[in-house]
């Protein structure tokens, strides 16, 4: 925990909290005092005791269907009179070449990852604005800092989040509603990371260039852990980024900045 961050009276939304950097941001929301509510499509099991614990309420919700959302920042609004916080970490990968990738795959990606998004931002503004503002924070990607040839359609998802972070910024910024975007990468014990190490054929071997990619990942020797990203989270929805909007943070370990020498 942070002490000197309190988010005590404030209520939070966090989509895709099931899982990983999703569930990391829920918990340290709420341990730092916030109502926060978990929207996903599902529930399992070994989370509720600990969201129990700490006051997290779970509501089911499918990003991609815009009533779900709006029934959910509803939820959360009627249980608590206000809404502070959204994270729109709800998102889905799609390792495939472009002439590869059907319809339905376009769809599914860019409506998990930048349609739930923007209709999450377009439910959270009237709640927010009757109480003087708040906070948003979009969960990209560093793949929305740096397009990367062997996900396209997953680049180009991430990279319009960053542009609908900067563009909201700029439209909602009289009302005092702050929206931000992390991009982290790579991140270890999330389902999209497992889902893709499982896929692999030599796991091990994945795991290694993955971490070589990212200079500060390779000098650690490791993933970065959800709750580094969480930890971003928190700051930009404190007060202490009270004016800190439009930004994308790259968490990455360097990943975005290019390829280092090879005596890096």
């Amino acid at each position: 925990m942070t002490p000197s961050i309190d988010l005590s009276g404030q209520t939070a939304l966090v989509t895709g909290a099931s899982n990983g950097i999703g569930r990391a941001t829920a918990v340290l929301l709420a341990e730092h005092g916030a109502k926060v509510f978990s929207a996903d499509f599902r529930c399992p099991e070994e989370d509720q005791e600990h969201f129990h614990s700490l006051g997290i309420t779970s509501l089911a919700c499918d990003v991609r269907r815009e009533t779900e959302l709006a029934s959910a920042i509803g939820a959360a609004t009627e249980q608590t009179g206000r809404l502070d916080i959204l994270v729109n970490n709800a998102g889905i990968g799609m390792v495939k070449p472009v002439e590869e990738v059907t319809e339905d795959d376009w769809d599914a990606c860019i409506d998990t990852n930048l349609k739930g998004p923007f209709f999450g931002c377009r439910h959270a503004v009237a709640p927010m604005r009757a109480t003087g503002g708040g906070s948003i924070v979009n969960v990209s990607s560093n793949a929305g800092l740096l397009p990367r040839a062997h996900d396209p359609v997953y680049s180009i998802s991430k990279l319009a989040l960053v542009g609908l972070t900067r563009s909201l910024a700029l439209c909602l910024a009289p009302d005092r509603i702050r929206v931000n975007a992390v991009c982290p990468g790579p991140v270890g014990e999330t389902e999209m990371m497992n889902a893709d190490l499982e896929a692999a054929d030599d796991p091990a071997a994945l795991t290694g260039a993955m971490i070589a990619a990212s200079p500060l990942a390779a000098a650690w020797q490791r993933m970065i852990d959800p709750a580094e990203v969480a930890a971003s989270v928190l700051f930009l929805v404190s007060d202490a980024a009270v004016m800190v909007t439009g930004t994308a943070i790259g968490i990455d370990g360097g990943k975005s900045l290019g390829v280092p020498p090879r005596n890096c």
